[in-house]
């Protein structure tokens, strides 16, 4: 296995409200994730950084993470302690009143592959050359297209594209979407939105599918997120099956 992740200001932003980790516990289980900070300077990178490190460290303090059930369990309780977490700092500190993260995250173990998310940072799996985004945006334009009332062409330049549906630290509670896949994928890749708002994702299996190392291929996709505008900060994570692992 070899797995890599970055992260980027992009062009426009003066500071870096993402944050991204990958991690293994004691049984060699891995664990993804990615989060995309919202509420003006420092407060997202707070809220990010709260995502991250608590999920990180519970993750890594694991022996197992157990059966499939216990897992989405697991994701479910600490996602809802996360926002706990986040909410409380926002009760202590109300000049960050309204601050908040989305989070996507990956589980990978010999058994199952789980994949969870708020927001719309996007999860995907990659196998036999192909691409495909598992996690579902909880955006007001995505459920506008899902209701048919925009198509997804127009979605791409909707003035609230932004508009998010779903966040941690937003509300005192929370539901996180969780996917069940099967494990025999190729690739696992998560990102922040400003990847996808840059690039499609057939430009993103593009540069993936490569002959170039793990890391040389996300600093291109961040490259050409840049290139393309870097309207936002970028995050990626991506794993990928039987080579041999350089982590991060």
């Amino acid at each position: 296995m070899n797995y890599y992740y970055l992260t980027d200001p992009g062009v426009v932003r003066d500071h870096n409200e993402d944050s991204v980790i990958i991690v293994k516990n004691e049984s060699n289980e891995i664990l993804l994730a990615v989060a995309d900070g919202m509420g003006g300077h420092l407060c997202g990178e707070v809220a990010s950084s709260i995502a991250i490190k608590h999920i990180a460290e519970r993750f890594k303090a694991m022996s197992t993470i157990g059966t499939k059930e216990d897992a989405e369990h697991w994701i479910q309780m600490t996602v809802s302690e996360i926002n706990a977490l986040i909410y409380k700092y926002t009760e202590d500190h109300p000049e960050s009143l309204g601050m908040g993260t989305t989070f996507v995250c990956a589980i990978l173990t010999d058994s199952f592959l789980l994949y969870g998310n708020i927001g719309d940072s996007s999860g995907f799996a990659i196998k036999d050359g192909k691409i495909w985004k598992i996690t579902n945006d909880h955006t007001l334009v995505n459920l506008l297209v899902k209701s048919g009332d925009l198509t997804e062409e127009e979605a791409l330049v909707h003035p609230k594209k932004h508009v998010l549906l779903k966040a941690l630290g937003a509300t005192n509670t929370v539901d996180m979407d969780i996917f069940d896949v099967e494990t025999n994928v190729d690739g696992i890749l998560l990102c922040s939105d400003g990847m996808t708002n840059m690039l499609d994702k057939e430009q993103i299996l593009e540069i993936i599918k490569e002959e170039k190392p793990i890391e040389s291929r996300l600093q291109k996709l961040i490259f050409k997120c840049n290139n393309r505008g870097g309207t936002d900060n970028i995050s990626v994570a991506y794993l990928e099956r039987g080579v041999e692992k350089n982590d991060n």
